[in-house]
């Protein structure tokens, strides 16, 4: 029972630092463009 006090704190500030990292991704643009990497690849860009 004494170790539920250090898990379920510990786990809760992880699920709050991937809840930020997810926020922090969104609102930086990370999936504004998800068709052009895909579409990237097929274009050939070998002249120099």
């Amino acid at each position: 029972m004494d170790m539920l006090y250090l898990l379920v704190p510990m786990s809760l500030v992880l699920v709050a630092v991937i809840a930020g990292a997810l926020w922090w991704a969104l609102h930086a643009g990370q999936y504004d463009d998800l068709d052009r990497p895909g579409e990237a690849i097929l274009l050939d860009n070998d002249t120099p």
